[in-house]
């Protein structure tokens, strides 16, 4: 059989809190008062707010200056200056005072615009611009272009908008140097080239969800168009054969539009600092029986992180999709099964998800690219009271190898490894994988889908009535278990949370599933209609949820409208309406005290993490215990197996084909012929090829062989397909290589997930 294997502070409402919006106006898109198309004047808060007890940080590295001045003088110097047998000449003095002239010139300019004229600009939003002529025009090409608060932003397209940042925060996109890291979004967050201090440093962050991650609730007027779609597999399918409307290429155009340049200078101009970006494994490839769009939405990945570089918002990359999907719900690709590390084509699947964490970590793990994606979340949201959780923690331990085999141990050697906690809450991995290099335990805190019918009311009054139980709730359910989670486990966030304290909204629960969008519902699915209550409700929950949650990201930023209402039917999955109508904050750190000011009390977090947590000494040496407990894989059992089933026959692909390295991009204008791009690949020791079908096996349904028959004998009959292993190690930590497939047990049983980690 041949390989399967492709060819290829907040805003005041303006009007009463409680008065209807007019519906006759159009909310797509919705967008925030602070960042309209008419610039307003703003003072900057920097001076009240610094990251630094005496306040002296500089608003553009002295690197970042040292580097454009020398850049301006080399191209400037005058070779007349090294001609000392002249000195009597006044032909000489004039020619000496003319370079002098230039060189000061040089210096002088770019601090001047970069630091001084910038500075003036963050306190003067309507006198403020960036560099170019004044009317948003974009400048010679190769010169630098920089701004703050009330600068114009031309943007690829030509469209032109005002970035209203009243948090001190500025861009930074130079045609001729497009990997500049001197950017930051506010005045309490440390430029893309500086560090990012764990204990320190506090994420306010917002999901992208639906842009390169299809969810019908996120993005309903496409499923709506298509009957019968309930997850991307059925939307694609269905799109695809729809060729009169353009087929699988509609994805493409909504790659181009559902995110643009301005929502990530509104993420910057709200005082959020990263973002996290859902992207799925078919940006790397497919496989032909997949119906996925395949690679497309590569290059607009690309886009949102040069856009993420030129605002200075830092990005945790996040796989949300697994071949054979790791949870089986409607965002892992196809809704039903799980058929990762699960099942018959549990390992196959598995060693597919493996590599292309593998190809993910190689990209951005380059230099080009390190300092704006300082987190790579490997898989989202794996559902381990199916999976198992020794047979995760297996799974984690090689994947940790072989990332860091790739990027070196230790600060500052490639991302952060975000896990999420499979659904099991954070004391049950307390302890994980000590003296591991760098690993994030990342959770999902919702109310919504805790199973209630009957929500108590949020909208119950304003002042310190608002919000009924709900602010309280998030506060005693969130924020102890975060301060103990800092010191028993390490960097602890919360990469998904939101305002749904109930499950209502269109689609929310899954297409079908009209209990989220019925009359029980309707109350919550037009935020026009809410009143003051209401929004004090939200307000204060949020309020309570950011300050239990510490280091957050809000899912999501935005919410597409339906197509039967031209309206957002989810409102309170939306951090942008939130802006616009007032329960979202417009300065996330308001929130800071909400919880105590409740009478919440807890243990606290001190901000100091232990040294291996945060790639310091002990890095990389991951304790015995740990090594023997999970160092052997394939682990066993794999759980979804029929009764009887001999593990040492599951199928496995072999590692034979060539490695879709994902490409740079291509930039425009072009840069300088020295500027180096990079080629996607970091480590060029990692020779080792791609999983692919063994030629002439025949492999179960990859994302729906739960419970399928087991192969009677080995194919191909000399052994087992060979896993993808590991670069060799670099360093002299603990490495863990996975073995040939062989008989480990004559029979199969289910087990539960245990309750602690070690």
């Amino acid at each position: 059989m041949s390989s399967s294997r492709p060819d290829s502070l907040a805003d005041p409402f303006v009007t009463a809190l409680n008065t209807p919006l007019d519906l006759s106006q159009s909310l797509e898109p919705p967008r925030a008062s602070y960042l309209s198309p008419s610039s307003e004047t703003a003072v900057s808060p920097r001076d009240s707010y610094a990251d630094t007890p005496d306040n002296v940080s500089p608003l553009v590295p002295e690197n970042e200056k040292r580097d454009a001045i020398a850049y301006t003088q080399e191209s400037r110097e005058e070779p007349v200056l090294r001609k000392r047998s002249i000195l009597r000449r006044p032909l000489f003095w004039l020619i000496a005072f003319a370079a002098l002239t230039i060189v000061v010139l040089a210096v002088v300019l770019p601090v001047y615009f970069v630091v001084i004229k910038h500075h003036n600009n963050s306190t003067v939003g309507t006198s403020a611009g960036g560099s170019g002529d004044g009317n948003g025009n974009p400048p010679p090409p190769g010169t630098t272009t920089t701004g703050g608060n009330g600068s114009v932003i031309t943007t690829a397209d030509g469209t032109k908008f005002t970035y209203l940042n009243p948090f001190g925060g500025i861009w930074v996109d130079n045609p001729n140097d497009p990997f500049n890291n001197g950017a930051y979004p506010n005045s309490w967050t440390p430029p893309l080239n500086s560090s990012w201090t764990w204990g320190v440093d506090k994420v306010y962050g917002v999901n992208l969800g639906g842009l390169f991650v299809l969810e019908p609730f996120i993005t309903p007027a496409l499923y709506q168009k298509y009957p019968g779609s309930v997850d991307e597999w059925t939307l694609s399918t269905l799109m695809a054969a729809d060729t009169a409307s353009g087929g699988l290429q509609q994805l493409e155009t909504h790659y181009n539009t559902f995110i643009t340049e301005q929502d990530i200078a509104e993420i910057a101009g709200a005082g959020l600092n990263w973002i996290r970006l859902p992207i799925p494994f078919w940006a790397v490839e497919k496989w032909d029986f997949e119906p996925f769009l395949e690679k497309v939405c590569w290059p607009y990945i690309l886009r949102v992180l040069q856009w993420a570089r030129k605002y200075g918002i830092r990005v945790n990359l996040d796989l949300h999709t697994i071949p054979g999907s790791q949870n089986g719900y409607n965002h892992s690709g196809k809704s039903g099964s799980v058929n990762f590390l699960n099942g018959v084509m549990g390992l196959a699947n598995a060693q597919r998800a493996l590599d292309y964490i593998r190809i993910i970590t190689e990209f951005i793990s380059q230099p080009e690219w390190v300092d704006v994606v300082p987190v790579f979340s490997i898989v989202n949201e794996a559902l381990l009271s199916t999976i198992g959780t020794d047979q995760i923690i297996s799974f984690y331990l090689l994947a940790h190898d072989m990332i860091r085999n790739i990027t070196g141990y230790g600060e500052g050697h490639g991302p952060y490894i975000a896990i999420h906690d499979g659904f099991l809450g954070t004391a049950a991995w307390a302890g994980f994988l000590q003296g591991s290099d760098r690993i994030i335990l990342d959770i999902h805190p919702y109310f919504a889908f805790d199973a209630q019918t009957d929500w108590p009311p949020i909208a119950t009054g304003t002042g310190l009535s608002a919000g009924g139980i709900w602010p309280q709730q998030a506060c005693s359910a969130w924020g102890p278990d975060m301060n103990t989670s800092q010191t028993a486990f390490g960097v602890t966030i919360a990469g998904e949370f939101s305002d749904g304290y109930n499950d209502c909204g269109l689609y929310l629960t899954g297409v079908g599933n009209t209990v989220s969008y019925g009359t029980s519902c309707s109350p919550f699915l037009d935020a026009s209609q809410w009143n003051s209550s209401m929004i004090a409700g939200l307000n204060e929950f949020t309020l309570a949820s950011m300050d239990a949650l510490q280091n957050w990201f809000f899912w999501t930023w935005k919410v597409g409208n339906s197509s039967t209402t031209n309206s957002v039917q989810s409102p309170l999955w939306s951090y942008q309406l939130g802006l616009q109508y007032g329960w979202i904050p417009t300065d996330p750190r308001t929130a800071i005290g909400t919880c105590a000011a409740l009478g919440v009390t807890g243990p606290q977090f001190n901000g100091v993490y232990l040294p291996y947590q945060t790639g310091g000494p002990g890095a990389g040496t991951i304790v015995a215990a740990s090594v023997t407990s999970y160092g052997q894989y394939p682990p066993t059992p794999i759980n979804g197996l029929t009764a009887g089933a001999i593990q040492s026959l599951i199928p496995t692909y072999t590692s034979t084909s060539a490695v879709p390295t994902l490409p740079p991009p291509t930039l425009s204008p072009s840069p300088s012929p020295s500027v180096n791009v990079g080629n996607g690949w970091f480590d060029s020791r990692d020779t080792g090829l791609a999983p692919t079908q063994v030629q002439g096996c025949t492999y179960p349904n990859a994302w729906d062989a739960v419970s399928s028959p087991m192969p009677t004998a080995l194919c191909p009959s000399t052994g087992g397909a060979t896993p993808v292993t590991p670069p060799t190690p670099v360093t002299t930590s603990i490495s863990v290589t996975p073995p040939t497939p062989v008989p480990t047990s004559t029979s199969v049983t289910t087990t539960s997930a245990t309750t602690s980690l070690a």
